[in-house]
This record gives C-alpha cells, structure tokens and sequence, in this order.
C-alpha cells in the first residue's frame, strides 16, 4: 500500500541501467556490438585506450597504454591472445571485415594491417605523426594525426595514400567519421568544432565548419561523431556532457520546436532548428568534464598529456578548450 502522501512520478521511465562497475575514469570510447545487446567501454584508466567488435560479435579488440592489441574470445570466455603490437601505445583500431584485416594506429606514427594467423603485420604503413584518430567505412579510411594532418586511404590499395589534407579545423584533431556514402567525412576537435569535408574538388563548395559544445565562454573538445545508418544524419557528443544530433545536408531554416521533459534528474532538451544548430540535444546533469588520467599521464609522459589536454593548441588556449576537471 503506497504512503500517503508520497510521489509517485516515474523517475526512470525509460528504464535506464547504471553499470554496477564503470571505468574508473573518463570513458575514451565507447563500442556496441552489432550482432547482440552489447557494449564495450574504455578509458583513461592506464590500460586500454580503444576497442573494436570483430564482425561475427563474439570478439572483441582492445588495445592500449601496454602497446598490444588483445584479442578477447567472449563465448568460450577464454583468456585473452595478444594479436598484435606497435613500439608506442595504441590509439585506435578497426576491424575491416571486408578484408578479414585489423588496422591499428599508434602514437609510434604508424598503421599496421594484421592477418589474425600470422604473427608479424601484413602491412606497416608510416603517417606523418602520431595517430590520434580513425574512421573506416571500407574502402575509405581516414586516419588523424598530429599536426592537423588527415591521411585518406583507399582500402582497395591500402599500402598507398590516396590523399593527404589539412584539417580545416585549426586545433588538434579528436575524432573523425567516413560519410555513410563514403563522399567524405567528418572531424571534430578539441575547440568544439566540426569540420564536414568532401574527398572529391568539384564538391568543395559543400564544405563547411560549425562550431558546437559551447556554453557561453566555455568551449568544450568534439570527443565522438557517428552517423546514423538509416537517415544519414549524424551525432556529437562533448566534453559538456552533452550530445546533439545534426543534419549536414538540409541548409533550409526549419520551424522551431523547443520542448523540455524532466524525468527525475534527467532533463531532456528537443531543439530543430536549421543545420548548423543541433537538433536534437541531450544535457546530462552533472555536465562531466573530460580530463586526462593522472596515472596515465605518469604511465606514457607527454604523449597523454598532449592528446588529452590539447597541448597541441598553439599559443594561449581559450576558456574551457580542454574542459575543465
């Protein structure tokens, strides 16, 4: 029998679940599988840094600070195989289903190809600085490094670069993600902007830059881009804790609709507005700021303390560019 008196307001209605045993820090990555209700979460932990699903999800890559990408067999529940290694550690990685391949990128300024049955990689490709970035949407691969440089590969002669460009983005880069139709991509960076850049010249005029995760003086880093598969647009999500939804296509100004549904300590923003304004926006309440691990920064020196802090950014960085602790 309810007491009188009390609330009775659904403060979970969409049934959310908290994880018993989060990352002890800030998540660097986040990986559903496709194949089943799973998800897979790093951080800056001082262990792993990326991870991946193997196309058959019931496999999962991860790879870190130890610089060796593991291999984790999930339905035998057996103990991990190190199928993988660079000189420095590992920051990003993708499964290529289309080629039976793993691609891993690293602050050691290389890519490496790796045929799960041989030990040594297939392939040892040199980038221009360290890697701080990677989308795959086969056969276009986009691969971020240092100095603003975005290495484009044509997955069907990956042992060759088929463009190289400057990040039209003045800060270092964060994250990055190949079109849907694979015309181009996206790239997000530590000043909260994003970047919509097409590969072929003639589309030039389609390319354009937004600013996003901002409040007021504070500007926040672009930590996660990734479309939809169906309508093609696309989310953000940022060191404000918050994510928005974006459409890069539609240019035409639409009616604005603005609602606000509190949910216990959960409030949900509904914003159309025309493209370069979010959409769709989600603010967290407690508005997480990112912030490079300690022990990790002490693990591999300036390296982390460079990527996750911005050091990059020349001159006097602006209020809240690598969010605040």
């Amino acid at each position: 029998m309810a007491t009188f008196g009390a609330s009775t307001t659904n403060v979970n209605p969409n049934r959310s679940a908290e994880v018993a045993s989060p990352p002890s820090d800030s998540v660097s990555s986040l990986c559903f599988s496709s194949k089943a209700n799973h998800l897979i979460a790093t951080s800056w932990d001082n262990q792993v840094l990326c991870s991946a699903w193997k196309d058959d999800g019931t496999t999962v890559f991860s790879g870190g600070c130890d610089k060796q990408v593991k291999m984790w067999p999930l339905l035998s529940g057996g103990q991990p195989v190190t199928v993988a290694m660079h000189d420095a550690p590992i920051k990003e990685l993708a499964w290529i289903p289309e080629m039976s391949l793993l691609v891993t990128g690293s602050w050691d300024k290389t890519l490496r190809y790796w045929d799960l049955r041989q030990p040594n990689p297939t392939w040892v490709q040199q980038l221009p600085e360290r890697c701080y970035a990677l989308t795959v949407k086969h056969p276009l691969m986009v691969v971020g490094t240092a100095d603003r440089n975005l290495v484009v590969f044509n997955l069907q002669n990956p042992q060759t670069e088929f463009k190289r460009v400057v990040s039209p983005l003045k800060y270092q880069t964060r994250c990055l993600a190949a079109f849907p139709d694979r015309q181009g991509f996206l790239v997000g960076s530590i000043e909260g902007r994003v970047g919509v850049h097409h590969l072929d010249d003639a589309q030039s005029s389609k390319n354009f830059t937004f600013k996003c995760h901002r409040d007021g003086n504070d500007i926040y880093s672009v930590n996660s881009l990734n479309f939809h598969p169906v309508h093609q647009t696309f989310a953000t999500a940022g060191s404000d804790g918050a994510f928005n939804f974006w459409d890069k296509d539609s240019k035409q100004r639409l009616k604005a609709m603005l609602r606000f549904v509190t949910t216990g300590a959960k409030v949900l923003k509904i914003t159309i507005h025309q493209q370069q304004r979010p959409i769709f926006t989600y603010i967290s309440p407690r508005r997480l700021r990112s912030r490079a691990n300690h022990g990790l920064e002490q693990a591999v020196g300036s390296e982390v303390s460079s990527y996750s802090r911005g050091a990059e950014v020349k001159g006097k960085p602006r209020a809240g560019t690598s969010g605040r602790k």
